[in-house]
């Protein structure tokens, strides 16, 4: 397929060149990477002239939007807006809208792996949209991950997206807490690993992401807690939630607490460019009352 790859970041540059691996036409944009080995437009409109799909991968949802209505125009009828982003759920079902209106089909299909799931070609997508059009972009999916689940309708992928990581921030800073305690009650940390990683308490965030250094599989905290997924990045996923939320009337208690919690660390504090398990060293370092 002739393809067009709008966002050629960390995340993107990575899945661009899996998809030019896999045999696809690819012709990407981005306003300040150049990576090597893509064809590039000088315009987000002039990679998506004539694609069969064009793949976004931006930062939010206010700039999706401006992508989106650069683009469309210069889409050819009957073509996909395959976007990866992570954004609100609202601006991902006003562009799918919006594509329709041209005649184009949209997915939303918002990813989980991180940077290395990216080089890898390992990433899980989350997809809302139509199913015909999914079978359609299917191919390009398959070269980009290894796990591609369709979740309904327009907005749905990113509904799955910010519900996953709502838990992911929660449970991880129930786990640093957990560990936080077990230090100031003279439990030592792999003793609580092996308990919790084999007990009710389990979970990702414990089992295979461990926020205590030398305990458990390795994990950014082996690393000095540089970012597998950083704090800011948890923090945006969990706003997004909170938005979410507050447009559905829904009563998320524990994952408002969590968004809190990551904006006094990434904004006040020293979470920023840190890994999000870095809230273990956080709490551990803090009073009650602090």
């Amino acid at each position: 397929m002739k393809i067009g790859f709008i966002g050629l970041g960390n995340m993107g540059a990575p899945m661009a060149a899996n998809i030019v691996k896999a045999g696809h036409d690819v012709t990407g944009f981005d306003l300040a990477a150049q990576p090597e080995g893509l064809t590039l437009a000088a315009t987000a409109a002039a990679a998506a002239e004539g694609a069969d799909v064009v793949i976004t991968m931006l930062p939010d949802g206010a700039i999706l939007r401006r992508v989106a209505a650069e683009i469309h125009p210069a889409m050819r009828k009957g073509a996909i807006h395959l976007d990866c982003s992570t954004v609100d759920v609202a601006a991902a079902r006003d562009v799918a809208a919006a594509a329709t209106e041209r005649g184009l089909a949209a997915l939303d299909a918002p990813v989980s792996g991180g940077i290395g799931g990216a080089q890898a070609g390992t990433l899980t997508f989350m997809v809302g949209g139509p199913a015909a059009a999914l079978d359609t972009a299917h191919p390009l999916l398959e070269a980009m991950g290894k796990r591609i689940v369709h979740c309904g309708p327009a907005g749905n992928g990113q509904a799955a997206k910010i519900c996953n990581n709502m838990i992911l921030g929660v449970t991880m800073i129930a786990t640093c807490e957990a560990f936080a305690l077990a230090d100031r009650l003279g439990l030592d940390r792999q003793a609580l690993f092996d308990v919790v990683s084999t007990s009710s308490g389990s979970s990702w965030s414990m089992n295979a992401y461990c926020p205590a250094p030398g305990v458990g599989p390795a994990s950014p905290a082996d690393n000095g807690y540089k970012p597998g997924f950083a704090a800011e990045l948890m923090l945006k996923d969990l706003g997004l939630a909170e938005m979410a939320a507050e447009a559905a009337d829904a009563d998320t208690p524990l994952g408002t607490r969590a968004a809190a919690l990551y904006r006094q660390f990434v904004e006040n504090e020293d979470g920023r460019g840190k890994d999000f398990s870095a809230m273990l060293p956080r709490l551990a370092a803090r009073h009650r009352g602090d």
